[in-house]
């Protein structure tokens, strides 16, 4: 029988995963809940052997300098009886148990005791091992799809709960179907360890990067920055701590290969690699790619970068729906300002009209004396030339009477009546129609008889 006890414990140890020195600690505290089940059986205590298999049960107390619980404690005194060396603090048999003692409700009870105790102690393996694992990835087979989860089977029994929210709307799911996610948090419950996963959260796009890129994975490339709308477009910043080494360049691969590999697992999403920068200036800058930047200009107090952009790059800059811009933003820390740079030149001559309207407001009263003295000059020299300058003849208002020259007039009569006997007469141009006897017109038609 003890090495069916202890074939039973190797095989529970392979299955369930849980360490040798934990199932047997488990089995001994069933065992002995079953036994102190009993009226009067309270200092019961149960020892196993891990070579033998070999079940100890017995009586002991605690020795104590004040005894609160007689069942299970008893003094210095009491205990020299049992053990002439006994201290505060130890443990004294004081009976040992046989066999019969255990009897069959014992018995099935202990079983029962030790079957929850080791789901429990199961439970409790799952837990600690998945609670450690919290901020990783994991891959899982998806079990069942409900309106308001997917469900996946991440191995040894244990389900992991991919919520709608988490999910990426360029992505489709099918049973069977192997599927990354990045671990959120791992909750206790009843059935088991509940674990809750994502895969729109930016450590997930992290994690990728991490397993598709060695540099990344080894720490000679961090990464220092992420912001992503999942589904559709994500910025990634990074910076290299190997002198010579381009971050990006080993971010993107060959051709583009290992960035490609991580769009593929996000379903067609696309990824900006941008190099990192502690001048916050050239970061912004390098934030707002593939825009071109002219210049930026930070304010340090408000947080505010103000950006200035040819025209043609404004809507580039801004992106569609504002987005290039809000996820520069969300990467750099900085609240973002885009202006165009023929909006600022317009705003800098208005800025410079106003400085020289405010000058002249504030100019002294004899200067505007000498300003109006001079204008006046102006004015009387302007109209003394305009006196001087012969009038053109103009045509009088009705009612006013004008002088003409007969001379004139005669000159231009005859230039009328010559232009109009040149002038060819329409009616002489038409041809003439005759209509022969026999013949005669109907609604302009000729017609024959």
């Amino acid at each position: 029988m003890s090495r069916d006890f202890v074939g039973a414990l190797l095989q529970l140890n392979a299955e369930k995963q849980v360490p040798r020195d934990q199932l047997i600690r488990t089995i001994e505290e069933a065992i002995q809940a079953a036994y102190r089940r009993t009226e009067g059986d309270e200092d019961i205590q149960v020892r196993i052997d891990p070579e033998t298999g070999k079940i100890r049960v017995f009586r002991a107390r605690v020795v104590v300098g004040d005894v609160e619980d007689p069942a299970t404690e008893f003094t210095v005194d009491e205990a020299h009886a049992f053990d002439a060396d006994a201290k505060v603090g130890d443990l004294i048999e004081t009976e040992q148990l046989d066999q019969e003692h255990f009897g069959r409700i014992h018995a099935q009870t202990a079983k029962q005791v030790v079957l929850q105790r080791l789901r429990e102690a199961e439970r409790d393996v799952v837990f600690d091992q998945f609670a450690s694992r919290e901020g990783e990835m994991i891959t899982g087979t998806v079990n069942r799809v409900e309106p308001r989860a997917i469900i996946l089977d991440a191995g040894r029994g244990v389900e992991a709960i991919l919520a709608t929210t988490e999910q990426s709307t360029a992505e489709h799911y099918r049973i069977g179907q192997n599927v990354k996610a990045f671990v959120l948090e791992v909750r206790r419950s009843t059935r088991g360890p509940q674990i809750y996963v994502s895969r729109t959260h930016k450590g997930f796009l992290k994690r990728l990067f991490e397993l598709e890129v060695p540099e990344i994975h080894a720490g000679t490339v961090e990464v220092k920055a992420i912001a992503r709308e999942a589904g559709s477009r994500s910025k990634v910043a990074v910076d290299s701590r190997q002198d010579g080494l381009d971050p990006v360049g080993a971010t993107v691969g060959q051709r583009g290969a290992r960035v490609q590999a991580v769009v593929a697992e996000l379903g067609g999403e696309k990824i900006d690699v941008i190099p990192w920068h502690e001048d916050p200036s050239v970061f912004v800058a390098n934030a707002l790619s593939p825009a071109q930047v002219l210049g930026v200009d930070i304010d340090e107090e408000h947080r505010i970068a103000s950006v200035t952009v040819p025209e043609r790059m404004l809507s580039l800059a801004i992106g569609r729906e504002g987005q290039n811009a809000r996820l520069a933003a969300k990467l750099t820390g900085w609240r973002i300002d885009i202006r165009s740079d023929v909006s600022v030149a317009e705003a800098k001559a208005a800025e410079a009209a106003k400085a020289a309207e405010a000058a002249r407001a504030s100019a002294p009263a004899s200067k505007k004396k000498s300003a109006a003295a001079a204008s006046a000059a102006v004015a009387t020299g302007t109209e003394g030339q305009a006196a001087a300058k012969p009038k053109r003849a103009t045509a009088k208002k009705v009612g006013e009477t004008e002088t003409v020259d007969p001379a004139a007039a005669d000159t231009k009569a005859a230039k009328t009546a010559k232009a109009a006997a040149n002038k060819p007469s329409r009616r002489a141009s038409l041809p003439v129609m005759l209509i022969p006897p026999g013949l005669w017109k109907h609604r302009g038609r000729v017609l024959r008889p």
